[in-house]
C-alpha cells in the first residue's frame, strides 16, 4: 500500500464532489474515490472519509446572509438574483454562477477549510463572516464555491453508498473491506472531529494482536448486520426448521455496547443516543457484552407507535415526567460480542441461546428479549403474519440458524430476509413541486401531496398530508416535470403550486395523529407507488379514509 502523502487542495474534493454527483454508475464512483484518496494528504482524507460515509456538517452561516452577501458580491438586483435562484432551483449553485470570476486559487486542503475557514464562522458577526466568504469566493473556482456554500449551509449529500467508500478504501490499503468497515463505525458521529492520524489507522494494515486490527475499541459497536427484503415465497427458503422467525418492529435499531465498566449506546446511523435513553445505559449486563435490538417505547405488553418514541429523541431534556410516561425498552435481537470476544461467526442458532441467557441473567424491565414465531409450517407461517398489524409489528425476520452476523447488506455470512407486510396506501393529488437535489436540480422531482376534505355540507377541499420524492424512474419524472411547468398556478420561492390533475397512489409504513401538520395526521416513509392515469383527481382519497386507517 502506498501512503497518500502529496498536497491536496479544496479543489480536489470539489472535483471529486462533482464526479460523484455527475454519475450513476458504481465503477466511475469507485474510481474517483479512489484516485482522490490516493493523491490526498491524510488530514483531507480523513475529512473527506467523514463527508462520504454520512457524516452532516452542521450550519455556519444561515442562509438569509449567503443569500444578502451573494446579492452584493455579484452586484444583482434582488428581483434578478431570485429569478435565477427559481430557474436552477439551488442556492449553491446560483451562488457558484453568479459570482464574478475568481482571481487567484489557492492549495488550502479541506481540513485548513474545515478547521481554519470554516469552523470559525459559526456564530460569528455578520461583518466577519461577509469579509470571510468575500475572501473565500475569490480563492474559488466554481466547483469551490458550490462546494463551500453546501458545506457552510449544512446542505451537503452526495450520491454514494458507505459500502462504496468501504470498497474504495479497502482496495487502497489492500486490506479486508470488512476490516475497514469496521473501523468506520463512529466516524460519521458529529463529536469526533476527523484526524490524519484517525485516517491513517483506518486504512493501516493489521496483524493479529496488534492495536488496529478486528477487535473494536471503547465503546465503538459493530457494523449493523442488515436484511434483505423478501420477494419470493417463503416455501423456497427450504425446511422452515432451518430458520429463526421473529416479528419485525418499528423503533430505532441500536446496540447496546458494555466494555470497561461503561456502556454507550448506538443508532444503526451511527449516532452516539446514550443520553436520549439513560435507562438503558443502566441495563445490568457482563463487561465485552454488545447487543443488537431494537428500541421501542413499550406499554404493557406492546410496542407503542413510532411517533411516541419520536417525542423521546426529538427532546433535549428528558424529565422524568417523559420518562414515566414514555418508558423505552432494547428488544434484544441478537448477541456479537460476549465475554470481550468478537463471535459473530458463530452460528445464529448459538448466539440466539447465550442471548436468552444474557437476558435472563440481566432481569431488566429495560430489556426484552425479541420472542420467536413458532409456526409448523410456511403456510401456517403466513396465516400469522396478517396479524402483524394487530400486533403493532411491520411483519417478520427469517435468519437462517447458520448464519454469521455480517457486515451490512450482504449474504456471505449468511442471510437474514425481511418479510414485510404491504404498505398503507391510498390516492393522492399532487399539489405542490419543487425541484430535487444534484443531478436532478433543474426537474421537479419533490412533491406535496393532497386527500380531500369533505365538510358536513358535501363542500370538498384538498389538504395537504404527505410528501415524497422517491417511486418514479426518471422518464417518469420527465414527464411529471412537464405537467409542473404547464400547469403552474403559483410560485413561492422554489416551491411551484400546481393545477390539481395528477393522481398518484402514496404508499407508507405507519399513520399516527399529529397536531404539527394541516391534516392533523402523520405518515411515516411515503413514497410513490404508481402514478393512477386512470383516476381524476376528484376520485382522489379522502381525509376521512385516511383517519378511518388509524384504528
Amino acid at each position: 500500500m502506498t501512503t497518500p502523502m502529496a498536497a491536496s487542495a479544496m479543489h480536489d474534493f470539489s472535483v471529486l464532489y462533482a464526479e460523484l454527483d455527475a454519475t450513476t454508475a458504481t465503477n466511475r464512483k469507485l474510481a474517483a474515490m479512489k484516485e482522490y484518496f490516493s493523491r490526498a494528504a491524510p488530514a483531507d482524507a480523513a475529512w473527506a472519509v467523514y463527508f462520504l460515509a454520512g457524516g452532516k456538517p452542521r450550519q455556519t452561516v444561515p442562509t438569509r446572509l449567503l443569500r444578502q452577501f451573494a446579492i452584493e458580491r455579484s452586484a444583482l438586483d434582488e428581483w434578478l438574483f431570485d429569478e435565477c435562484y427559481d430557474a436552477v432551483g439551488d442556492l449553491a449553485e446560483t451562488i457558484a454562477h453568479i459570482l464574478p470570476p475568481h482571481s487567484h486559487e489557492t492549495r488550502l486542503g479541506l481540513a485548513a477549510w474545515m478547521e481554519q475557514r470554516i469552523a470559525p464562522l459559526r456564530g460569528a458577526q455578520p461583518d466577519v463572516i461577509r469579509q470571510a466568504l468575500f475572501s473565500a469566493w475569490d480563492e474559488l473556482d466554481w466547483r469551490g464555491r458550490f462546494l463551500l456554500t453546501k458545506l457552510i449551509s449544512g446542505g451537503f449529500r452526495v450520491g454514494v453508498s458507505r459500502l462504496l467508500v468501504t470498497r474504495a478504501l479497502a482496495d487502497l490499503a489492500q486490506i479486508d473491506s470488512k476490516l475497514v468497515a469496521q473501523r468506520l463505525m463512529g466516524w460519521s458521529d458529529g463529536r469526533a472531529q476527523p484526524s490524519a492520524q484517525g485516517y491513517l489507522q483506518l486504512i493501516a494494515a493489521s496483524e493479529p494482536g496488534q492495536q488496529g486490527g478486528n477487535e473494536p475499541q471503547g465503546g465503538q459497536p459493530y457494523p449493523f448486520f442488515l436484511a434483505h427484503p423478501l420477494q419470493a415465497e417463503p416455501q423456497t427458503l427450504g425446511p422452515i426448521s432451518d430458520w429463526l422467525v421473529e416479528w419485525k418492529y418499528d423503533g430505532i435499531r441500536a446496540q447496546l455496547v458494555r466494555r470497561n465498566g461503561h456502556a454507550c449506546v448506538w443508532s444503526r446511523g451511527e449516532d452516539l443516543i446514550t443520553d436520549r435513553f439513560p435507562e438503558l445505559s443502566q441495563i445490568a449486563l457482563p463487561d465485552g457484552t454488545v447487543i443488537d435490538g431494537e428500541i421501542l417505547v413499550w406499554h404493557g405488553e406492546r410496542p407503542a407507535a413510532f411517533a411516541e418514541l419520536q417525542k423521546r429523541i426529538g427532546r433535549k431534556t428528558l424529565t422524568p415526567r417523559l420518562l414515566q410516561e414514555l418508558p423505552v425498552v432494547l428488544l434484544a435481537y441478537d448477541v456479537i460480542e460476549h465475554g470481550g470476544q468478537d463471535i459473530r461467526t458463530t452460528p445464529q442458532a448459538v448466539r440466539r441461546k447465550l442471548l436468552e441467557q444474557l437476558v435472563e441473567h440481566a432481569a431488566s424491565p429495560q430489556l426484552r428479549l425479541s420472542p420467536v414465531v413458532q409456526a409448523p409450517d410456511w403456510n401456517a407461517l403466513a396465516v400469522l403474519r396478517e396479524s402483524s398489524r394487530e400486533r403493532a409489528v411491520e411483519g417478520m425476520m427469517i435468519k437462517a440458524n447458520s448464519a454469521h452476523y455480517g457486515v451490512g447488506r450482504t449474504r456471505e455470512s449468511g442471510v437474514w430476509w425481511k418479510w414485510k407486510i404491504d404498505p398503507y396506501s391510498v390516492d393522492a393529488v399532487l399539489i405542490y413541486a419543487q425541484p430535487g437535489n444534484g443531478r436532478r436540480a433543474s426537474l421537479y422531482t419533490d412533491y406535496t401531496f393532497a386527500v380531500w376534505d369533505e365538510a358536513a355540507d358535501g363542500s370538498r377541499t384538498l389538504v395537504p398530508f404527505a410528501k415524497a420524492y422517491s417511486g418514479l424512474t426518471d422518464a417518469e419524472i420527465r414527464q411529471v416535470d412537464a405537467v409542473v411547468r404547464r400547469t403552474t398556478i403559483d410560485k413561492f420561492g422554489p416551491v411551484r403550486s400546481v393545477t390539481p390533475s395528477l393522481v398518484f397512489e402514496i404508499g407508507f409504513e405507519g399513520i399516527a395523529r399529529s397536531p404539527r401538520h394541516k391534516a392533523g395526521i402523520a405518515v411515516r416513509f411515503p413514497r410513490m407507488l404508481r402514478r393512477r392515469e386512470d383516476k381524476k383527481p376528484e376520485d382522489a382519497d379522502t381525509l376521512q379514509s385516511l383517519r378511518a386507517l388509524l384504528a
